[in-house]
């Protein structure tokens, strides 16, 4: 068995102005680069880091895995951010607005990457570095949409995700994956604005 601590990267610059994301390449806050900095000083040793290709957390990533000395990052694309279309930079009350119901419904509009796509992009991105680490630890930093998507498709708890928050996964010898705990790497503010 493989263990994967999955975690979201640092505060980026749309996270402060709360927009959707998705695969757009948004910078790493100054606050997203200090909570990087503060996530590797409470992280043990893994067998290797690895990152989605976007920004916010290659950078994230790269502080972390510079201050354990391990490296280098290894980056893979479908650790990537879910696609979702044409919510991408809009904030929650714009999305509402456009297409009400659909957030509290789970709905998605047409262009959003489905559940499924992300399911096997992510399970093979596990599956690979798992096998890599074998009956070790890896690092994945990653992004709040897929790790929230894997748990709730694992039919486990599914909480929001601070910055440098996520869930363990651990990748067993037959190929499966099974969620572990969620956790939170650094200390946050306990108002809901901070998440």
């Amino acid at each position: 068995m493989s263990s994967l601590l999955v975690l979201r990267h640092g505060q980026s610059l749309w996270n402060v102005e709360e927009r959707w994301q998705g695969r757009a390449d948004i910078p790493l806050s100054d606050e997203g680069v200090r909570q990087a900095s503060q996530a590797a000083e409470t992280l043990g040793s893994f067998e290797l880091i690895a990152s989605s290709h976007l920004e916010r957390a290659r950078h994230t990533a790269s502080i972390i895995a510079e201050h354990l000395g391990i490296g280098p990052v290894e980056v893979d694309e479908r650790l990537q951010e879910t696609h979702v279309g044409p919510w991408e930079g809009l904030t929650r009350m714009e999305i509402e607005e456009r297409w009400p119901g659909y957030l509290q419904e789970r709905r998605k509009p047409e262009g959003f990457e489905s559940d499924e796509e992300i399911l096997d992009r992510m399970t093979g991105a596990f599956l690979d570095l798992g096998g890599r680490c074998a009956n070790g630890t890896a690092l994945i930093v990653s992004h709040s949409g897929v790790i929230r998507t894997l748990r709730h498709l694992l039919n486990v708890d599914n909480p929001r995700l601070p910055n440098l928050g996520g869930s363990w996964f651990h990748v067993l010898a037959d190929g499966t994956i099974q969620a572990g705990e969620v956790v939170s790497v650094i200390e946050h503010p306990t108002s809901p604005e901070s998440l």
